[in-house]
C-alpha cells in the first residue's frame, strides 16, 4: 500500500482508519506504530479520533473561517448584480465592469468577487463578442520601456467594404507603453506615401522632433513593402529613429498593434463593412477618441491610454488600492459588529454610521 501522507481522504476512509487504529490499540499496538505502518501523520489520526469521540463530522471542509470578517456586504452584491443587468454595460467583461464601477464610485469589489457574483447569478456567459484566448502565445523578448514615446509600433489592416473583393486600409500608429493611438488614417491604397503621412502626423502630434535624437522612439513594424520602402527607411534615418522589423509570418513580434486591430473589429458598434472611405473616416473619427480617452485597457491596469500617456496611471492605480483598503477595513468593522450583536457579547467597537450608510451602495 502506498503512503497515505499528503492524500486527501474521504470521510469513509477516515472512519475506516480510525477503526483500524482503535482495534490495533486494543491488541497492544501503539497509535504511533500503526500510523507508521499506514505512513500517515499521527496528528491527523489523533485529530480524527478526537472528533469522533465528540460526535463531530469527519467530512472535508473548506479551509478558513465559515464567515470571514472581510466578506462582501449584501449591499455590495446587490450593486454588482444591478450594474451587470444594465443594458449600457451588457458588453463589458467582468473586469471592465468592475473597473467602471470603481471609477464611478459605485462599489469597490475585486475582479474575482465580481466574477463569482455574476457566475452565481448565471450572468457569466461570454460578455461581448470576443473569442477566448488559447493562452499559448509567447511574446518576443523586448527591450524594457519605462514611459511613453520610447517605442512605437504601426501596421495596416484590411477594412471590408460592401463590394466583394474591395477593401479600405486602416493605418494605425500606436505607442507601445501607453497603447495610445497616436495617429491613424484610412485609405483606398496600401502605399509608402500614405504610411509616410501617418508617421509624419505622429511626429507632429507628439513633438518628437523637439527631442534629442537619443530620446526619440524606436519603431517596430512588419516586413510589408510599405514598411521597407526607401522613403520610410530614409525618414527614420534622417530623424534618428531606429526601425525594427518583425519576423516573417510572426504576428506576435508586433502584438500590440495586432491586438488593437482585434479590439477595433470586435467592438459591438463596429459595422463590419463600410460603403466608402467617408463612412469609414466618420466611424473612426468617433472610435479613436473613445479608445484613447474612455476605453479601459486591460494591458495598462485598466486606465485609458490617454491617462497612461500623461503619466496618471500610477496615481489612479494607487487611489483604487486605497479605496479597496478602506472598503476592506469597513467590511471587517460592519461584519464584526453584526457577529457580536448576534452573540449578545459586549461590543467595544465604534462603528462610523456614516461609513456604513455609504457602503450601502445602490445604483439609481
Amino acid at each position: 500500500m502506498g503512503a497515505i501522507k499528503g492524500q486527501w481522504l474521504s470521510q469513509e476512509h477516515k472512519v475506516a482508519i480510525v477503526a483500524v487504529v482503535a482495534s490495533a490499540k486494543e491488541r497492544g499496538l501503539s497509535i504511533t506504530r500503526t500510523c507508521g505502518f499506514w505512513r500517515i501523520s499521527r496528528r491527523r489520526v489523533v485529530r480524527w479520533r478526537w472528533k469522533e469521540r465528540h460526535d463531530l463530522s469527519l467530512e472535508n471542509l473548506k479551509p478558513g473561517p465559515r464567515e470571514p470578517v472581510h466578506r462582501l456586504l449584501p449591499e455590495e452584491r446587490t450593486a454588482v448584480l444591478h450594474i451587470a443587468s444594465k443594458e449600457a454595460y451588457a458588453d463589458l467583461s467582468h473586469r471592465i465592469l468592475a473597473v467602471t464601477a470603481w471609477d464611478l464610485g459605485l462599489f469597490f469589489v475585486s475582479f474575482s468577487s465580481v466574477y463569482r457574483i455574476l457566475r452565481s447569478a448565471h450572468l457569466m456567459t461570454m460578455r461581448g463578442i470576443q473569442k477566448r484566448h488559447n493562452g499559448r502565445s509567447i511574446p518576443p523578448v523586448r527591450k524594457e520601456i519605462t514611459g511613453p514615446n520610447q517605442r512605437w509600433c504601426w501596421d495596416i489592416s484590411y477594412v471590408p467594404t460592401h463590394e466583394k473583393g474591395m477593401f479600405l486600409y486602416l493605418y494605425v500608429l500606436l505607442d507601445e507603453y501607453s497603447r495610445k493611438a497616436i495617429a491613424w488614417t484610412v485609405s483606398w491604397y496600401q502605399s509608402a506615401e500614405e504610411a509616410h503621412c501617418l508617421l509624419e502626423e505622429g511626429l507632429i502630434n507628439e513633438n518628437i522632433l523637439d527631442l534629442p535624437e537619443d530620446q526619440r522612439p524606436e519603431v517596430i513594424n512588419d516586413r510589408g513593402r510599405q514598411m521597407k520602402a526607401k522613403p520610410i527607411k530614409k525618414m527614420f534615418e534622417d530623424h534618428g529613429m531606429p526601425q525594427l522589423f518583425a519576423r516573417p509570418r510572426t504576428p506576435n513580434d508586433n502584438p500590440f498593434v495586432e491586438s488593437l486591430f482585434g479590439t477595433i473589429k470586435m467592438a459591438p458598434e463596429y459595422p463590419g463593412r463600410f460603403l466608402d472611405r467617408d463612412e469609414a473616416v466618420a466611424y473612426f473619427s468617433h472610435y479613436f477618441p473613445w479608445y484613447n480617452k474612455e476605453h479601459l485597457h486591460s494591458g495598462i491596469d485598466y486606465v485609458t491610454p490617454e491617462q497612461c500617456h500623461k503619466g496618471l496611471r500610477d496615481e489612479i492605480v494607487a487611489r483604487r488600492k486605497e479605496h479597496f483598503k478602506r472598503q476592506r477595513h469597513l467590511r471587517k468593522e460592519v461584519n464584526r459588529f453584526h457577529q457580536n450583536a448576534l452573540t449578545d457579547n459586549p461590543v467595544n467597537l465604534i462603528v462610523n454610521v456614516n461609513q456604513i450608510a455609504a457602503c450601502s451602495v445602490m445604483i439609481s
